[in-house]
């Protein structure tokens, strides 16, 4: 019995697998200080009544030829035969922290490979390949990773949202059925992002159970939380396939997407960490592993209007602003004008820059600052000079009306002409050019996504993969955004291939409060781009204090998004300033663990970030509504010293208003915030400090420095 059982180990959780005579996770929870194998046989099930007469085991594979009665992990068929297989064990290796599990159906000619991996970091991982060991092709409908859940996770948090809108969390509590998140769309998307945390009811950013799980994959998907009648629950999690795209021929294995998945007994936080140490540590990598620079986008400054010689004036009021890397965004290629016209012909607009970008570049660079450019390469507009000489180079299937979205359609990758062309257009740009910056944009979703008639939604992504792949062969030293008109790309699969996610196009600061929280359950701050916008919101209209965008944006990799020539004087001090508070806080905000702190007023959200020493620490106290109560009440610091004394005090805060007649949020502000004070990490993570009452959309900053 000892030996059907394999245990995979971290700090934080364990991992129990039954490998024999079929493999099927028995234990995916906090770490065990005793664990013995013999333990395992306490988990074995009764038989109940009015069911089969035998145990129904939750598999990898959760196969329904087993009598699951739940969503199977496997759906397929060859020719309508071998429909429903039943996988045994065949071989077992397991090297440290690592399992590889070899699984078979002589039956259905069918082998399971399934990849388990735990790391350091406590995150699980998680694959299986299908391959296919008979003559005829095994049509494939699903293929997904199951994981088991312990039954007391009864609640299920996942993420909703739109362009401009992305990353908003919502619950359910389920305590049967299913609970099911689709993606159609043919990217990672902004309505779905492809995750999943089921905990203990009521879990909070500091307290309960929670497994949380992430799909690495930037295409179709497919997420599910289920409760069997029986009581069990699982999650599974797949890439969905339109009808037909996936047949397998004799000898051909699919492969899954990698399920990241974390165990965190101290709330979501723990969860959090977990991931963006894992991040840090297997996935993230920055050429010259150098400090995240000062942005400078010229999207919202210029938009189509290019004049290099204007560009340059930008350029040099950028660095005198502190900026590091300065990024001309759309309007640079050929017939550029507008947004209606020339995606696909990427060739240098002359009649913009008649000399080239090379002058432009030089002089970005001679002022000290990177230079980056924005691109598209998926796309073709239909008044472009591509599309009229290679009309059939559009992703489509034949006979129907292929809609446009922002006038623009989508080039199938899966045709070797237009894999060719792209990737000669951009070895031309990126090879020809002193480029170090890469925004890459993919602005419209997949419709009837079809290459030779048959659908091709998956090979697509699988393209976009290899065409990134090889230009990062080829250019180990630029670095790649992945940007989706804003959030519609953003995943642990396309983050192995660059090294920034534009997290929306909002820059809004009250909705980038949400949008950055949001996103910040599954990735560490240096790879969140976050921009102070112009004072007069372009997405929403609204307006904010340079405070409240300087503050918000510091917590990611902060940039500017406007023309810095038009700002004005108080404008430009502010960009200065908030600019310098990022370089001096950078080292800890894209080192240290990140914390959400839950408070009872929901009108005001708190994070921070703590040293991984705990000598340092800095947290921001957002307003984002009028408050619920007249005083905004105590902030408690999570993950401090308790034994270490801090000095506590203001890092920045708008200006104010103390009005002793009244008419304003306060007669007096809380002692500490004139002169500072020194406590405990014990007393501040139990008692805390009081906080000042805030206006609606304003921001202070909390500095914590062990004494």
């Amino acid at each position: 019995m000892d030996n059907a059982f394999h245990r995979l180990t971290s700090e934080h959780c364990d991992l129990v697998i039954r490998t024999q005579p079929f493999a099927e996770i028995v234990y995916f929870g906090p770490h065990l200080q005793h664990f013995s194998a013999q333990d395992c046989q306490s988990l074995l099930r009764p038989v109940a009544n009015g069911k089969l007469d035998v145990d129904a085991p939750l598999t990898l594979a959760a196969e329904l030829g087993r009598g699951l009665f739940g969503s199977p992990g496997i759906e397929g068929h060859r020719n309508g035969l071998d429909a429903s297989p039943v996988f045994s064990t065949r071989q077992v290796e397991q090297n440290g922290h690592s399992l590889l599990i070899t699984s078979e159906d002589t039956q259905a000619g069918l082998r399971l490979i399934s990849e388990i991996q735990l790391s350091g970091s406590g995150v699980l991982q998680i694959r299986h390949g299908l391959r296919n060991l008979r003559a005829e092709p095994w049509q494939v409908d699903r293929l997904a990773v199951t994981l088991p859940v312990a039954d007391r996770a009864r609640e299920v948090m996942a993420f909703h949202g739109r362009w401009i809108r992305e990353f908003q969390p919502h619950r359910v509590t389920l305590d049967h059925d299913s609970f099911v998140i689709e993606n159609r769309r043919g990217r990672t998307s902004h309505e779905h992002f492809p995750a999943l945390i089921a905990g203990s009811h009521g879990f909070s950013e500091q307290q309960g159970e929670v497994w949380g799980v992430h799909l690495g994959w930037s295409g179709n998907h497919r997420l599910r939380c289920e409760v069997k009648t029986d009581g069990r629950r699982y999650l599974q999690a797949e890439a969905l396939y339109l009808a037909g795209e996936m047949a397998l021929a004799e000898g051909a294995t699919l492969w899954t997407p990698w399920l990241y998945a974390s165990y965190s007994a101290s709330g979501l936080n723990g969860m959090s960490q977990q991931f963006h140490r894992f991040l840090r540590d297997e996935i993230v990598r920055f050429p010259d592993n150098k400090a995240r620079p000062v942005h400078l986008n010229t999207w919202e400054g210029i938009y189509f209007q290019h004049d290099p010689d204007y560009i340059m004036q930008m350029a040099s009021r950028a660095a005198e602003l502190g900026v590091e890397r300065f990024i001309i965004d759309d309007g640079w290629f050929r017939g550029r004008h507008h947004d209606r016209a020339a995606l696909g012909d990427w060739y240098l607009d002359t009649t913009k820059y008649p000399n080239g970008l090379t002058p432009v570049i030089d002089h970005v660079k001679s002022l000290g600052m990177e230079f980056g450019i924005w691109v598209e390469p998926e796309m073709i507009n239909p008044d472009s000079d591509l599309f009229r000489a290679h009309p059939d180079w559009v992703l489509k299937l034949p006979g129907y009306e292929q809609a446009t979205m922002r006038y623009q359609w989508l080039l199938d990758l899966s045709n070797p002409q237009v894999y060719d062309y792209l990737l000669e257009r951009m070895s031309w740009l990126l090879g020809e050019h002193a480029i170090d910056y890469v925004k890459w944009d993919m602005n419209r979703e997949l419709v009837q996504a079809g290459h030779e008639g048959k659908a091709a939604a998956d090979a697509q992504t699988r393209h976009y993969y290899r065409l990134l792949d090889e230009l990062n062969r080829r250019y180990p030293h630029i670095e790649f955004e992945s940007c989706a008109s804003g959030g519609g790309r953003i995943d642990y699969e396309v983050l192995k291939r660059c090294h920034r996610f534009w997290a929306s196009d909002n820059n809004d600061a009250l909705e980038r409060n949400t949008i950055q929280r949001g996103m910040s359950y599954f990735f560490p701050l240096e790879v969140m781009g976050a921009h102070i916008g112009n004072r007069h919101c372009h997405a929403t209209f609204r307006q904010h204090s340079i405070e409240f965008r300087g503050l918000t944006a510091l917590f990611g990799h902060m940039g500017i998004e406007l023309d810095p020539i038009k700002a004005d004087a108080a404008e430009g001090s502010g960009y200065q300033r908030y600019v310098q508070l990022y370089k001096q806080w950078r080292p800890l905000l894209h080192s240290g663990d990140f914390w959400r702190v839950d408070m009872p007023d929901s009108t005001m959200q708190v994070q921070g970030v703590v040293s991984r020493d705990k000598a340092a620490a800095l947290f921001l106290v957002s307003q984002l509504a009028m408050p619920d109560y007249s005083l905004a009440g105590n902030l408690r610091f999570p993950g401090l010293e308790p034994g270490a004394r801090y000095q506590v005090s203001i890092a920045d805060h708008p200006d104010i208003q103390v009005v002793g007649k009244g008419g304003h949020t306060m007669r007096q502000l809380p002692p500490w915030m004139n002169e500072g004070i020194e406590l405990s990490g014990e007393w501040l993570a139990q008692a805390g400090l009081a906080l000042p009452v805030l206006d609606p959309e304003s921001a202070i900053l909390i500095s914590v420095k062990r004494i």
